[in-house]
């Protein structure tokens, strides 16, 4: 029996429909409609809103990764759903904050700067999602998009604290181009995805929760800045003076998945297909 797949007329026994896990894809919807609130609020340069949606998209982009390994819900379109809505969220948004909030002054240079925080955001994305399976899980291989978004928003609410110009900062685009280069570098950054909290760890370990909630605690604002900015900034010391291990790769230089030609796909399944069908007419 011979089947023609690209007929758009649907075939007997073939299930055209799809089927994808709801809940942590509404995670992940939440996550894209707080970051494009974030762009809409700071078009409108309500930028201390935009901020915040930039921290609720990230809430739900926690949620959404929790959500589908606890309930064993994983999937490679979750996966590209995700990727997608992060570009958004923590890629366009934080740039076109960061344009309109501080480097407009600039001109051609300050949109260029914001420009290349969005293109490094989406390289970033994709090489992730290219190299989930063949690096440790233990370490992020550069920035994450999120924690480079995090800095953006955490850095207007700061700034709006401490009662700070913003506009025309010369340190604010240094602070841009600075974190495009660390989210495509090969620093090592960790991703704490180790540390099981349901499991009994050392008393000290509750000690230094407690520590960093009082510290946050004195100025949120600004104490959220610095423990993320110096997330960042202690990524790059260890890379740059080669501190610590490199990223461990499960298969060195490998960049993409295999592709597979659907020609030859089509071909194996009606040869499958018709040899089936022949040792049932032998049988007979």
């Amino acid at each position: 029996m011979n089947v023609d797949y690209n007929s758009p007329e649907p075939v007997e026994g073939r299930r055209l429909a799809m089927y994808i896990y709801v809940l942590p894809n509404l995670m992940t919807t939440g996550n894209l409609f707080f970051g494009f609130f974030a762009i809409i609020q700071a078009l409108k340069a309500q930028f201390i809103i935009a901020a915040y949606a930039i921290v609720a998209a990230a809430v739900f982009d926690l949620l959404d990764g929790r959500l589908a390994r606890l309930t064993r819900s994983t999937s490679k379109f979750g996966a590209e759903y995700d990727s997608l809505c992060d570009l958004v969220s923590f890629g366009v948004a934080p740039g076109l904050m960061l344009f309109q909030w501080a480097l407009h002054p600039f001109g051609r240079l300050g949109w260029v700067a914001c420009f290349l925080f969005v293109t490094c955001g989406a390289l970033r994305l994709a090489r992730f999602n290219v190299q989930s399976t063949r690096v440790e899980k233990n370490y992020f291989q550069g920035l994450p998009i999120p924690m480079a978004a995090g800095i953006v928003a955490s850095s207007i609410l700061a700034f709006h604290d401490l009662e700070l110009e913003a506009l025309g900062n010369v340190a604010l685009l240094a602070m841009t181009a600075l974190l495009a280069i660390v989210m495509v570098s090969n620093f090592r950054y960790r991703s704490f995805k180790d540390l099981d909290l349901k499991e009994r760890l050392p008393f000290r370990y509750l000690i230094l929760g407690v520590g960093v909630i009082v510290v946050v605690a004195l100025r949120p604002e600004v104490m959220l800045f610095v423990l993320f900015i110096g997330y960042a900034i202690l990524g790059a010391v260890f890379g740059v003076f080669k501190l610590g291990k490199n990223v461990r790769r499960i298969r060195p230089s490998v960049y993409a998945p295999a592709q597979v030609n659907e020609d030859d796909l089509v071909e194996e399944i009606d040869e499958v297909m018709n040899s089936g069908a022949t040792e049932n007419g032998k049988k007979a």
